[in-house]
């Protein structure tokens, strides 16, 4: 039985994270399951979509997970609510930090745990 805990689920998370400063779609798509709904400010993505986004690299050089809190759902479906302060890697913004509120929810698939649907709020 997996230990349920904040620290687990954002562990998880920074899996996700390290993807996306690794550019590594592969790891990411492993992480996301085959009906993952991603709602941003630039609207909707699905797995191959957030996946997809690494075809050219890395998208964050740096993260950073704080004030992290879990809602069980049910025995198999937790949410996992944070603060990320990111930097992006793009011409235009390499370097500036951003702050948004991540929600996401995990699902147990089997033996592994899978994103099955994230939102970004960005910070004001």
């Amino acid at each position: 039985m997996t230990d349920l805990t904040v620290d687990f689920f954002v562990r998880l998370e920074s899996e996700v994270w390290e993807a996306l400063v690794q550019g590594d779609p592969e790891a990411d798509s492993q992480l996301l399951s085959a009906d993952f709904l991603g709602v941003y400010p630039s609207g909707f993505a699905d797995r191959s979509e957030h996946a997809g986004q690494l075809s050219g690299g890395p998208t964050a050089g740096s993260y950073s997970i704080s004030e992290a809190g879990i809602r069980m759902i049910t025995g198999d479906h937790v949410l996992l609510s944070y603060r990320a302060d990111w930097t992006r890697i793009h011409e235009e913004t390499t370097g500036d930090l951003e702050t948004m509120y991540v929600s996401s929810l995990w699902s147990r698939v089997g033996e592994r745990w899978l994103n099955v649907f994230s939102q970004d709020t960005p910070a004001e």
